[in-house]
């Protein structure tokens, strides 16, 4: 059963013997290299691609999406230009791993999808743009090997993100002006402010912090000095009271999911250290000290308490009733076209949905992150979207368990971007940010993230770290 389990996730796979023997891989690395040689510009190429990262992620929460399509263009055409460059050498092979491999055969269904779409002028636009996320994705895993690199972007992200989640502290001290009717007009909570910063909703606002809050909280122990730890904290506080400030329930349930997560393995991390007391109980006394908080907070603070009670109030709260019609037309679209879809993104979704909505129940997209993937590239891609989910948490936790054993800081990250993955899927389940460039950029670093860190283990050794985990 171990075995399959194995084969199942990838966990040994020969990339390297494969990939040393590929016709196509020997073919197109290295097809510059000459060039690359005598190039005094291409020599500081991972330094040239981090700083194009840096614009993508220092500059999405403040512009719009066109322009973050233009750096995610030049990000993927400097990609390109590396790996023509690159030299077919094991370090360069090694770089390649599951995750990889699934990204790509994702993006192959997709392409399946978009041949066989009703709207194929419209899916073939999408296609174009679910490319350059996933081409984005191999070019910060290039990058996120280098150490120093990767703590460059992280940090990055952070100082960003504090400065979003401040403008958004300062709407709800100051006002601001509700864009939309973000609340139930007959709820008590109609003139509640929700705050929304930079980003103009409050519930792609909860998305983009999700992550800022559970790499500021793993950032106190990853990082070393007491001045960085105390920074760490208050990006945690600043961003955590933000988020909750949105009052997007779905924001709500993904932190929650994620803080929980970053708990539990933290007491993994450190159950080793512990006394046998402690080692058995830590994690029931922690989990159930979050818990009974929630519990205390959703009891006697009453914003939260009618904000959450309206998740169970069913079509009686017309945010609900919205994502039930929504959700209804959705399930007649994946009825009529269940194995590949009716082609990726929202221009595809724009025009076959409004064949089956409701009356007054106009969308953008499926309001669920795996209906969307359903909708879109059929059973056979949610079923390989899937796959990828879990070959990623597999991935990470194997090397968790790996840095652990090393007593490795940089395991504090990989254990934030397996909670920061949860939260966001949690959250995109109820939500349609998931595909908004500022959120799904943020996704595919964090997978990018994992893949970093992958070593490619002997099918023993992968056998005994699959059997433990």
């Amino acid at each position: 059963m171990n075995l399959v389990w194995q084969r199942f996730t990838l966990s040994s796979l020969p990339l390297k013997e494969y990939l040393a023997t590929s016709y196509l891989h020997r073919f197109l690395v290295g097809l510059l290299r000459p060039w690359r040689q005598t190039s005094v510009l291409i020599q500081w190429g991972d330094a040239i691609a981090a700083a194009l990262l840096s614009l993508v992620y220092a500059l999405a929460p403040f512009v719009s999406s066109t322009l973050v399509g233009l750096l995610l263009v030049a990000c993927v055409g400097f990609w390109l230009l590396l790996t023509l460059s690159d030299e077919a050498t094991p370090a360069n092979t090694s770089s390649v791993t599951p995750i990889h491999l699934l990204v790509l055969l994702y993006w192959g269904i997709a392409g399946i999808a978009t041949a066989l779409s009703p709207v194929k002028k419209a899916a073939l636009n999408d296609l174009a743009t679910l490319t350059l996320y996933l081409l984005l994705f191999t070019l910060c895993a290039r990058v996120l090997r280098s150490p120093r690199l990767r703590s460059w972007i992280i940090i990055l992200y952070l100082h960003v993100s504090l400065i979003v989640s401040v403008y958004g502290l300062r709407q709800w001290f100051f006002g601001a002006a509700q864009l939309a009717t973000w609340v139930d007009p007959e709820s008590p909570l109609s003139k509640t402010t929700r705050v929304y910063s930079y980003l103009g909703n409050p519930n792609l606002l909860a998305g983009y912090l999700i992550p800022a809050v559970v790499f500021s909280l793993v950032a106190i122990f990853a990082w070393q000095s007491w001045i960085k730890k105390a920074l760490a904290l208050t990006m945690f506080i600043v961003n955590s009271v933000c988020l909750i400030l949105t009052f997007s329930r779905g924001g709500w349930i993904g932190l929650v999911v994620a803080v929980l997560t970053v708990m539990a393995l933290l007491v993994y991390w450190k159950s080793a250290d512990m006394p046998r007391f402690w080692r058995t109980w830590s994690l029931p006394i922690v989990l159930g000290g979050l818990l009974g908080l929630l519990l205390v907070t959703v009891i006697f603070v009453e914003p939260v308490r009618l904000r959450i009670f309206s998740i169970f109030a069913d079509r009686q709260d017309s945010s609900n009733n919205f994502r039930r019609n929504v959700w209804d037309a959705v399930f007649e679209m994946i009825r009529d076209h269940p194995i590949i879809g009716i082609g990726p993104g929202h221009n595809s979704f724009n025009k076959v949905y409004p064949l089956y909505q409701h009356p007054r129940y106009s969308a953008l997209s499926a309001y669920s992150i795996l209906l969307e993937v359903a909708v879109e590239t059929g059973f056979v891609g949610l079923a390989c979207f899937l796959w990828l989910i879990i070959v990623t948490f597999n991935t990470a936790l194997l090397q968790v368990s790996r840095l652990r054993k090393l007593r490795n800081a940089e395991g504090f990250w990989l254990i934030g971007a397996i909670a920061t993955l949860l939260g966001m899927l949690t959250h995109g389940m109820v939500d349609t940010i998931w595909f908004r460039p500022e959120v799904n950029t943020l996704w595919w670093l964090t997978v990018a993230l994992i893949a970093s860190y992958w070593t490619p283990l002997p099918q023993h050794q992968a056998q005994e770290e699959n059997l433990a985990n």
